[in-house]
């Protein structure tokens, strides 16, 4: 359980993979975080939009093959531990109907310096984006709907973990 001085209420530490359909709380989920040891924190949030390829989104639907998902996320945390150490991290992607701007995907970072909290927050969101089984349909203004063409479906064939690894380790010298 991680704790905190002051004004702030023990809380449970966040499980490291998440999926759910119960709309993400950000601020409880920061909280979790909170370790003494470490001085940066990084969030990413994915954010439901109104558009998208020219056309307007009314809202999002996702689907998840969960146990794949909550197996293989756990692997990239432990891939963005090793490339940037850090002290804790998890991350939430929800299910279901979502409406524009709710909150769809968040990643959370804490560690002991920026940079690594940087670093395995853009590491962490990439890789779970191309190699989780969730899958987004995009519900249109006009009615129509359409299932989106996932990230990982587009990777190269060739490409291996190990180069996208390395494109992660070396964003900080561009």
């Amino acid at each position: 359980m991680a704790t905190r001085s002051c004004c702030f209420r023990p809380l449970q530490v966040a499980e490291l993979v998440t999926i759910t359909s119960e709309p993400i709380d950000t601020a409880v989920l920061r909280e979790g975080l909170f370790d003494p040891t470490a001085g940066g924190y990084s969030a990413f949030e994915g954010w439901v939009r109104n558009h998208n390829d020219g056309r307007e989104v009314e809202r999002l639907e996702y689907e998840a093959y969960e146990p794949v998902a909550v197996s293989e996320g756990e692997k990239i945390i432990a891939e963005a531990n090793e490339l940037f150490p850090f002290v804790r991290a998890s991350f939430v992607h929800r299910v279901g109907l979502l409406e524009i701007g709710e909150c769809a995907v968040w990643v959370g970072v804490v560690a002991r310096h920026r940079d690594e909290a940087f670093r395995a927050c853009r590491y962490i969101i990439d890789e779970l984006k191309l190699r989780l089984p969730i899958w987004k349909k995009e519900h249109y203004v006009d009615g129509d709907s359409d299932w989106v063409n996932c990230e990982r479906c587009s990777r190269s064939s060739g490409e291996s973990m190990s180069k996208a690894a390395a494109s992660h380790a070396t964003d900080s010298t561009r």
